[in-house]
């Protein structure tokens, strides 16, 4: 049999019993995309028109520098030992490679580095990155820039109070020029997910994601108090945002301020892990559920100071009231319709795990 002949019997008997190639690639891509990473490479190696369609950029459409199944971790920020982290570093930097070379067109991107280590430059690795692939119709980010993933023991042995000042500095000044660089290459994300400074600079770069639908600003420095018109301002400036969760640590020294919060767009709002976080007033028309606690600051204040401090807290159920027109669910229960025109024995003892005035929170240990 001549040889020609005989690769064109071996081709169809393979075409018989393994028809996949026979798909269109559209279904072919479709397949492929619920594999992961490492399944999708090792199938590239099977034959050249595998190789071939895993190449596509559809195949490619998540970043995730936190998987931490990568090395089998159960807990974020462990600290390994130098041999590890060399190893999970040279990981990082070959998965950025292959997202390049891959001409990824990301929707998603994950990551957990510390932005202010220097010796590393995570923060350039992200820009290169960003810079790299097609990351314009990126949708979702979840950063978190106060610390790498994994971390050398020698880090923390070293460590002293200056050192850890000047280390906040660089991390905002790196979470800055990578937000900055976020606003120009990602304009169109609508879930974000990061620690935040509440700085005038990072406020007005974050309201530039015009697209943002859900936002989940974690704490990043206790010491710094979020002022009333600042949360105020960056609410009022994202038109489409639907769910927010706020971290917002009220210092001690700020104890008595209050919080002005309106959004004509806001349906979950999520204050629960905030602490010392209390409303004068809300202006939310579109707002249905709140989720909201009151957290003990274990000081210690005489009768005078307190109620000095509470006199200026208006009830939180006044507050809904007057500014949640369509509320329907506080901290997870169901609002009776008539919860406007009446108080209830199960609203009170919602109000009673939640609300910062006179009323309901009747102790000296805060």
């Amino acid at each position: 049999m001549p040889p020609r002949k005989r690769t064109l019997d071996r081709r169809k008997v393979t075409e018989d019993y393994f028809p996949f190639n026979l798909l269109p690639v559209e279904c072919q891509l479709h397949i492929f995309s619920f594999l992961n990473e490492v399944d999708k490479c090792n199938c590239a190696l099977v034959c050249f028109s595998w190789s071939c369609i895993i190449r596509s950029w559809k195949l490619w459409r998540v970043a995730d520098y936190s998987r931490r199944s990568v090395f089998n971790l159960g807990q974020e920020g462990l600290l390994v030992s130098n041999r590890e982290f060399e190893k999970w570093r040279s990981w990082v930097h070959l998965y950025t490679h292959h997202l390049i070379s891959r001409r990824a067109s990301l929707l998603t991107l994950k990551a957990s580095f510390d932005l202010g280590d220097r010796y590393n430059k995570w923060g350039e690795l992200l820009s290169h990155l960003l810079d790299h692939v097609h990351c314009r119709d990126l949708s979702r980010l979840e950063l978190n820039w106060t610390f790498t993933l994994l971390e050398p023991l020698d880090v923390k042995v070293h460590s002293s109070s200056q050192k850890e000042a000047k280390t906040k500095m660089d991390q905002l000044s790196g979470f800055q020029e990578l937000l900055s660089k976020l606003t120009h290459n990602c304009p169109r994300i609508s879930r974000m997910r990061l620690h935040f400074d509440w700085s005038d600079v990072s406020v007005s770069l974050l309201t530039q994601f015009q697209h943002l639908r859900v936002l989940e600003l974690k704490s990043f420095w206790i010491f710094k108090l979020v002022t009333p018109p600042t949360l105020q301002v960056l609410t009022k400036s994202l038109p489409h945002l639907k769910s927010l969760t706020l971290h917002i640590l009220v210092p001690m020294r700020n104890l008595g301020i209050s919080y002005t919060l309106e959004s004509q767009s806001l349906e979950y709002l999520d204050v629960s892990p905030s602490r010392g976080l209390v409303f004068s007033h809300l202006k939310l028309p579109a707002l249905r559920e709140l989720q909201a606690k009151k957290i003990a600051r274990s000081i210690i204040l005489d009768r005078r100071t307190r109620l000095r401090i509470q006199s200026r807290w208006p009830c939180l159920y006044q507050v809904l009231r007057e500014g949640t027109p369509k509320l329907q669910a506080l901290n997870n229960e169901r609002l009776l319709p008539t919860w406007r025109e009446a108080n209830y024995r199960e609203l009170s003892a919602i109000l009673e795990q939640s609300c910062y005035c006179v009323h309901h929170l009747d102790s000296w240990l805060w």
